[in-house]
């Protein structure tokens, strides 16, 4: 574990790079305010698996005698990481690390909501789970050498019974070990839910790319719709701590009866 910051000064912030130079002007000084480094501390604690998803975090009290600090600025750190869906508060229970086996978890990701009544959580069907060489843009934007071997998945997920969106992901093979069609097809809960339990790999936050497409022959077998069918589809790559790329996904979304819904703040 690191040490906890020392001499922070009085504003709550520290002096993270500053230096001299002999002859010539001294570099600009950066300061990190005092709760971000707090919050880095945990944040590595969470990434050691210190705290595991699901478990009871240590109070704001005893994590200001931790690391010799108030409980204003931990508090201000875990306001943050709560934020940031890295942990989760609960009432007079305390603060838990977040899981991807949460119910509510499961709507952070998928943004396909219904036209009416609530979000219900969809069915899906396995079509095709193989490891394969990555193809270059897949390498590239998972951070992979091209040809580096990758679990391809492509999965059919309906809404009552009506196929509504159609989904390939890219994963590294080399985290993915032993992810088989039959590993899926007996889980019962959401995929996140298995990448964190058994293969260590937890979704903390993710870059999508959304634009319209027409349904080509392929697709619109799969969806049951006319080939032309508008659709959306959403490129996104999905990241773990440490900003490490461990997921690229392709869904295409049948809008009939649905629509894309997303909170900005």
């Amino acid at each position: 574990m690191n040490p906890a910051p020392s001499n922070p000064n009085s504003n709550g912030a520290t002096n993270t790079s500053a230096g001299s130079a002999v002859g010539g002007a001294a570099p600009s000084p950066t300061f990190s305010p005092l709760y971000q480094q707090i919050k880095a501390l945990i944040t590595q604690s969470l990434q050691s698996g210190e705290w595991k998803p699901g478990e009871l975090i240590p109070s704001e009290v005893e994590l200001a005698g931790r690391y010799k600090v108030s409980q204003g600025t931990v508090r201000k750190a875990i306001d943050e990481l709560a934020a940031e869906h890295l942990v989760v508060r609960r009432q007079g229970k305390g603060t838990f690390v977040a899981t991807h086996n949460e119910a509510r978890a499961h709507f952070r990701f998928l943004k396909l909501m219904p036209d009416e009544g609530v979000p219900q959580h969809f069915d899906h069907e396995y079509l095709e789970v193989k490891r394969i060489r990555a193809p270059a843009e897949v390498a590239r934007l998972l951070d992979l050498k091209s040809g580096d071997a990758v679990v391809y998945i492509k999965r059919l997920m309906s809404d009552g019974g009506a196929p509504t969106i159609l989904e390939e992901l890219w994963l590294p093979g080399q985290l993915f070990k032993g992810l088989t069609a039959e590993r899926l097809a007996e889980y019962k809960g959401p995929m996140y839910g298995l990448f964190e339990s058994e293969f260590g790999t937890r979704m903390i936050r993710a870059s999508e790319k959304i634009r319209a497409v027409a349904a080509d022959t392929p697709t619109a077998l799969a969806l049951k719709v006319p080939e032309g069918t508008p659709l959306l589809c959403a490129d996104r790559v999905s990241f773990t701590y440490g900003d490490k790329a461990v997921e690229l996904r392709r869904g295409l979304y049948l809008t009939t009866k649905h629509h894309y819904q997303n909170e900005l703040s």
